[in-house]
């Protein structure tokens, strides 16, 4: 990005985010003020992603998850967010459509990056977010999906798969439309706090 550094955005990165995201100019533009100061350089690492989300779970684990959302959302696979690969995953993961946030599930899901997703790649990803439930929290789970391993069979089962299969983009999305619950399994819904630390912080 060749403005990456500079204080104002460019008018054709405003307009394309305006059209992905459900933030208006003025929001875009106090967004890349705060993204700024944050990170002077333009990008974000992971390890700074990973410390941003590490003082959102004082209580918890979630290095693994942090890790597996920015590959998920580092499109080029370069090893850091710009202000746009940042923005639309604040947008996914607060408040994107149905068919984004899914297509954006799979992302996640898809560890390898090869188009489909194994049972051990739904386990890595489950287990990540079990390290972000609090130990109080976990006594409340029901018996059958009180473990990783537990919950990532009852995801394999309801998307009606044997062990050694694998599930497609396509697959998976119809999956998760027509089954509310591997909805409710596959995903960890405190991004939102994240999203609510993020604007304090903006404040």
């Amino acid at each position: 990005m060749g403005n990456s550094n500079s204080s104002a955005l460019s008018k054709e990165l405003l307009e394309e985010l305006k059209l992905n995201t459900k933030y208006s100019e003025v929001e875009l533009c106090a967004w890349y003020q705060t993204f700024l100061k944050e990170c002077p350089s333009g990008r974000i690492s992971r390890e700074q992603f990973e410390s941003i989300y590490a003082s959102f779970f004082p209580d918890a684990d979630p290095k693994a998850y942090a890790q597996h959302v920015f590959r998920s959302f580092d499109s080029n696979s370069d090893g850091t967010l710009d202000f746009k690969e940042y923005m639309v995953a604040l947008h996914l993961t607060s408040s994107g459509q149905t068919m984004q946030k899914l297509e954006w599930a799979f992302s996640l899901y898809d560890v390898d990056r090869n188009g489909i997703v194994s049972k051990n790649e739904i386990q890595e990803i489950v287990t990540s977010i079990f390290n972000m439930i609090s130990e109080e929290d976990k006594k409340n789970l029901p018996d059958e999906e009180n473990t990783p391993e537990k919950r990532t069979d009852k995801i394999w089962d309801l998307f009606g798969k044997k062990e050694n299969d694998k599930i497609s983009e396509g697959e998976f999305i119809q999956g998760v439309l027509d089954n509310k619950e591997i909805l409710r399994l596959i995903q960890f819904d405190k991004p939102q706090k994240v999203q609510e630390r993020l604007k304090e912080k903006k404040q």
